[in-house]
């Protein structure tokens, strides 16, 4: 006998979070409903999942609308930071993710170090594109002048 589940979590092999699967009666009751993987397909579930999607929705779109409203402030702003450099324009150390979003804080700018893709630290001096994800859809390319003090 097989039994339909919302399915909470990633499950590999099955789907994802919010599809609705049939899975063998064995497999849900004694593995996905206990761990909380799943919940049972009914109608009452069903209107309160997509209840809960619909919200997701609106705070998503919301928060794009914030990321979209930072993208265009990080954009206008030229980011300098100054370091120790040695001869021919190479730094003593590297400039990382962690320094830059110091310099954000300084700034006015809260933006955790997470989202700032840099790719490997910076060692010499220059102009950088610094990419920064603010959301899923939304990446800012900030511009970062690397100096020497």
């Amino acid at each position: 006998m097989n039994l339909q589940v919302i399915l909470n979590e990633d499950v590999p092999n099955l789907g994802r979070p919010g599809d609705v699967v049939r899975v063998r009666a064995g497999y849900a009751r004694n593995y996905l409903l206990p761990r909380r993987l799943a919940v049972e397909a009914n109608p009452k579930n069903l209107r309160e999942f997509e209840h809960q999607k619909g919200q997701a929705m609106l705070r998503r779109e919301a928060n794009k609308g914030l990321a979209l409203k930072l993208k265009e402030r990080l954009q206008a702003l030229t980011l300098t930071i100054s370091a120790n450099a040695g001869e021919e324009g190479k730094l003593f150390g590297s400039v990382t993710n962690i320094d830059i979003e110091r310099a954000l804080r300084e700034r006015g700018f809260d933006i955790e170090r997470r989202k700032i893709m840099l790719a490997e630290p910076i060692k010499q001096l220059g102009e950088f594109t610094v990419p920064v994800r603010l959301d899923p859809e939304v990446e800012a390319g900030l511009k970062l002048t690397v100096a020497a003090s």
